[in-house]
């Protein structure tokens, strides 16, 4: 495990809020910030845009932590010695059933993966079971639901490499997946292994099913509905 001077993240510990939010596009992570009151950007190398301001009088950082588990995980372990406690992951994911329709939100219980993954280097030889906090997605789908919002709760696929999951596509439908994308498996499993509670809502963008997809302006009004739903369901808890 990583232990040490962020090499990455290069802000001062006070800089991050305890609580986090963390986005894989750094566009996105920009658009949220402007949302937030006295928003500051506290990193910037790596192209990791972080930024930390205040929401509704609730101190959050919104983070960026790229593109798939191995990205991700560096992210999360310089954010966690920086002084977050509670990291939720803001993104989106794909449908992989008919009903899992875009614009809807898929609440995680759960993120299988291919048992040789990128967390192999965290979990050795045992397989590991990713699972986010319990209390935090109960309030984080209760919030969504009291706005109107659709959402789907279930288990997940975290997939290590983009162009390579149609292979695996219909199997992992048959086990009942609901969904895939490609961080929450490194964020749930870090999660538990540091000792700091995960969750994630993920807005699907498209629909592997039906082809039916989100433009980019709807998706855009989505992730602020989604934002402030988890920071506002954070407070509560």
């Amino acid at each position: 495990m990583y232990k040490g001077k962020p090499r990455h993240i290069l802000a001062d510990p006070g800089n991050v809020a305890s609580k986090v939010i963390v986005v894989g596009d750094p566009s996105r992570a920009s658009r949220l910030a402007r949302v937030l009151t006295n928003a500051k950007l506290v990193n910037e190398n790596r192209g990791l845009l972080v930024y930390t301001g205040f929401f509704d009088e609730i101190r959050v950082t919104v983070a960026t932590h790229g593109i798939g588990g191995p990205s991700a995980s560096l992210v999360i372990e310089e954010l966690y010695d920086l002084g977050a406690r509670t990291m939720i992951r803001l993104g989106t994911c794909g449908g992989l059933k008919e009903e899992i329709e875009a614009g809807s939100v898929v609440i995680p219980w759960g993120a299988a993966t291919l048992s040789k993954s990128s967390l192999s280097m965290y979990v050795n030889e045992f397989c590991p079971a990713p699972v986010p906090s319990p209390r935090i997605q109960l309030s984080i789908a209760k919030g969504l639901k009291e706005r109107g919002v659709r959402v789907h709760e279930g288990v997940i696929f975290t997939s290590d490499s983009f162009y390579a999951e149609s292979k695996y596509l219909s199997s992992i439908k048959e086990l009942g997946i609901i969904a895939v994308e490609m961080e929450c498996a490194t964020l749930f499993t870090i999660s538990r292994i540091k000792g700091f509670e995960s969750g994630a809502a993920l807005i699907v963008s498209n629909n592997l099913e039906s082809g039916e997809g989100l433009d980019k302006e709807r998706l855009w009004r989505m992730e602020r509905e989604v934002f402030e739903t988890i920071v506002r369901s954070l407070a509560k808890l």
